[in-house]
């Protein structure tokens, strides 16, 4: 075997960790080793890269994780009939998303047997596939009432670990308690949703409704689209330990109270966020960091722990190996400033403003997978990469 490829990235301004114990940290390096992150602190020692990123004085942090992004097969969603749109939002800052079942698939099965088979076949086929090197974590089952403990065992043996809850034929939403119990009983995570209904074949879940089941994640707790009543959100946060999803294709207003309420009771490390698309809202490369800057902007919370939530917080509800900056995790990282013409500084200065920060690389597992991101304004500080790696496919130029 050859010597481990090394990257550098250097000059970094501020480096946002993804983690709430320590949100920002001072560093002005990093050192990338196959994939991973192996040192973190000083710039000793980055002319021996293979590979040097001079971020310019901007912000490093984690990739994104999208919580919440309805993936089908393939980078196509028949929603919006669009190809390619994950490819898309890598170029939004997101390096990795969570399906919440692939409910969008025409004529999607309801029997046990073609729900096993579904599932089983989107997580085989999502563990095969990385649309511009994005990671995407597929296969969510999604519950019927049809589904038996023996169902779940063989799904979690067969490497299923994801669970929707809200669109299977329930006649009332407290029926599906048995299936959300043995999911779990095998290790299953379950996101349910949470709020009117969404589509047809899904029903409104209450406040009560949650509280009953106690899914892993409350999933778009801000509503999906239509929010819950604000006396229950209140409740759940404060008598829950309920995981707590914020997504963009929800409700504004009640996001800006949930997080009020969250940052009340010290809870923040419950939410964690994601687009809910796409979906009727269509498909949004900047889902994620649009919400990040509403509530970087619209309540009190700091954006360095909004960041953490769009990451190292997911990261740790789905036990995922990226999401925080720190030795030994992936090098999934975002690379990002003010945009041109903000008066926000730099990239947490430009959330707290509520303007999206100007990405200028993403790295997956170590590798440029993105320059100056066709999605996002362009930033007021662009990175360096030596020795030159050229256009790569959907950058800004093509």
């Amino acid at each position: 075997m050859g010597r481990p490829r090394r990257t550098a990235i250097v000059n970094i301004g501020t480096l946002v960790t993804g983690d709430l114990a320590g949100p920002v940290t001072d560093a002005e390096a990093l050192f990338i080793e196959d994939g991973s992150i192996v040192s973190i602190g000083s710039s000793e020692g980055y002319e021996h890269a293979d590979q040097v990123i001079d971020a310019n004085g901007t912000t490093v942090g984690p990739g994104l994780i999208d919580s919440h992004c309805h993936v089908v097969i393939g980078d196509f969603t028949p929603r919006q009939n669009v190809v390619g749109f994950l490819s898309s939002y890598v170029h939004g800052g997101i390096t990795q998303v969570i399906s919440p079942g692939e409910i969008h698939a025409p004529g999607r099965p309801h029997d046990a047997d073609g729900v096993v088979a579904l599932a089983v076949f989107a997580q085989r086929s999502w563990s095969n596939y990385r649309p511009n090197g994005m990671k995407v974590n597929g296969g969510a089952v999604v519950l019927e009432p049809t589904l038996r403990p023996e169902h779940f065992r063989y799904l979690a043996d067969q490497g299923v670990w994801l669970a929707k809850f809200g669109f299977g034929r329930y006649e009332d939403p407290a029926d599906g308690l048995p299936q959300v119990r043995a999911a779990q009983e095998v290790g299953i995570k379950v996101m349910c949703h949470s709020g009117g209904a969404s589509i047809p074949g899904s029903k409104p879940i209450t406040t009560d409704h949650l509280m009953l089941l106690r899914p892993d994640v409350c999933g778009h707790i801000n509503g999906g689209p239509s929010s819950l009543d604000d006396d229950g959100v209140v409740r759940i946060v404060s008598t829950t330990d309920l995981v707590l999803q914020i997504v963009q294709a929800g409700n504004l207003r009640s996001a800006i109270q949930i997080v009020e309420s969250v940052l009340e009771h010290r809870a923040e490390h419950r939410v964690i966020i994601g687009s809910d698309t796409p979906t009727g809202t269509g498909v949004m490369p900047l889902g994620v960091l649009k919400t990040m800057a509403e509530l970087s902007s619209l309540t009190s919370a700091d954006p360095a722990t909004v960041w953490a939530w769009a990451s190292g917080v997911t990261a740790d509800v789905y036990g995922l190996d990226a999401g925080k900056v720190e030795v030994g995790r992936a090098a999934d990282l975002v690379i990002a400033d003010a945009p041109w013409g903000s008066y926000g500084g730099d990239a947490l200065g430009a959330l707290a403003r509520g303007d999206i920060p100007g990405i200028t690389a993403v790295l997956i597992d170590g590798r440029v997978r993105a320059l100056q991101s066709r999605n996002t304004p362009a930033a007021a500080r662009q990175v360096t990469v030596t020795p030159e790696i050229g256009e790569l496919p959907g950058s800004a130029h093509v």
